[in-house]
């Protein structure tokens, strides 16, 4: 379980949907037991103490009225896709539940960045531009070999690491049952390698929970 702050106030805790339930224990616990409202994105806990908690559920599950449906849905197996994307590498993948059972990973070379000037600064940066489209259409290639052909079969797709280069790879017109497919998390992810798309699909699956704690009263 890891934890971070949100815009606007609050804090997103990202939950393994297995321990959801537990979660949503402790949470009552602490702030007393909830109001449960099922919301678009899944279902909104109201604490009588004023604390709140919005459970979002997984990509490729199903909306929910309770705690129970809820829990059920974000534990259910599912095939899922990942395509994560940086400049000169992407890692493709197809996740059944917790386990990675299709994946891919290219790298090319990209040029570095350069110190210096003038007409070298230019010619370095327009190199650097072409590798960096060579390298994700290489990475739309790929996503057309390996993802393309599981499209019917996929609950949705999770992307990760720079959003210009997935949305250059999505805007493959190929790739469009798979772009209709996206999920709206973008997964902050470095360099794309075997073990980060391993460790991708734990954060895929996820249950993202945005909690804020209540307003402090009058001293």
């Amino acid at each position: 379980m890891s934890s971070r702050p949100a815009a606007g106030g609050g804090r997103w805790v990202e939950v393994d949907p297995a321990r959801v339930a537990r979660w949503v224990s402790g949470f009552a616990d602490r702030h007393g037991p909830p109001a449960t409202t099922p919301q678009r994105y899944g279902l909104l806990l109201a604490a009588p103490d004023g604390a709140t908690a919005e459970l979002h559920r997984p990509p490729g599950a199903p909306g929910a009225v309770d705690l129970a449906a809820f829990v059920a849905a974000a534990t259910a197996p599912r095939r899922i896709g990942l395509l994560l994307a940086r400049k000169g590498a992407v890692a493709v993948g197809v996740a059944e539940g917790p386990d990675l059972v299709v994946s891919k990973v290219d790298t090319r070379y990209v040029q570095g960045r350069t110190a210096a000037g003038g007409w070298s600064q230019q010619r370095f940066a327009r190199r650097r531009d072409n590798q960096a489209k060579a390298a994700l259409g290489d990475a739309a290639e790929l996503a057309v070999r390996l993802l393309l052909p599981e499209a019917s079969t996929l609950a949705g797709l999770v992307c990760g690491g720079d959003r210009r280069a997935v949305d250059t790879v999505l805007a493959d017109r190929r790739l469009a049952p798979l772009a209709a497919l996206r999920d709206e998390r973008l997964l902050d992810v470095p360099e794309p390698r075997h073990a980060v798309l391993v460790a991708a699909v734990g954060a895929a699956r996820a249950v993202r929970v945005l909690v804020r704690d209540p307003e402090p009263g009058p001293e």
